[in-house]
């Protein structure tokens, strides 16, 4: 959820209306992103898209059905929060990956592909932030770490400070004020 603690807690929440968990919580975690697969660039897209191609055609194969992104019921701004495709599409290229990669290292041989250290997208959720907009009201990144080991440390955040506010209530001794 980045660096904005409202949002988290308001995604945790939603979770608990739902019945998903229990106690809403949010932690903070300080990442290192490593060897990233990252949505917000095009060739990843397209990566993506290339093993969406070859998931399809396995399904059809198979004669199975893909997988779909679902909007939930209450969901009135019809955002398929449910991304079961999507979700299914990533696990799919990390998947065939992996698999690649054990196959040439079976083989004896060097490998040009390399395991993600982590995933990351951007999604736009919830209605226009005023008329006309294009920012969404819930609209965030989502990342997922698939290397522990880029996980440099937890905390608890912090509700942030208003600075301002608190400018406007401390009063500045008389040597520091100054006119212009």
């Amino acid at each position: 959820m980045g660096n904005n603690y409202d949002r988290a807690l308001q995604w945790a929440n939603d979770k608990k209306r739902r019945g998903d968990i229990k106690n809403p919580a949010v932690v903070g975690a300080v990442l290192y992103l490593g060897y990233c697969c990252d949505f917000l660039d095009t060739r990843y897209i397209n990566l993506l898209a290339s093993y969406f191609k070859m998931m399809e055609e396995r399904h059809k194969m198979l004669g199975k059905i893909l997988p779909q992104n679902k909007d939930l019921s209450y969901d009135r701004h019809k955002d398929k929060i449910l991304r079961h495709l999507d979700c299914a599409v990533i696990e799919f290229m990390h998947a065939e990956i992996y698999d690649q990669i054990k196959a040439d290292m079976t083989a004896g041989r060097f490998s040009q592909l390399k395991i993600f250290d982590s995933t990351r997208g951007v999604f736009t959720e919830g209605g226009p932030a005023f008329a006309g907009a294009g920012l969404f009201e819930k609209s965030h990144i989502q990342i997922c770490i698939r290397n522990p080991n880029v996980i440099q440390g937890f905390f608890m955040p912090r509700k942030e400070v208003d600075f301002v506010r608190r400018m406007e209530v401390q009063e500045l001794p008389k040597t520091m004020k100054t006119t212009w």
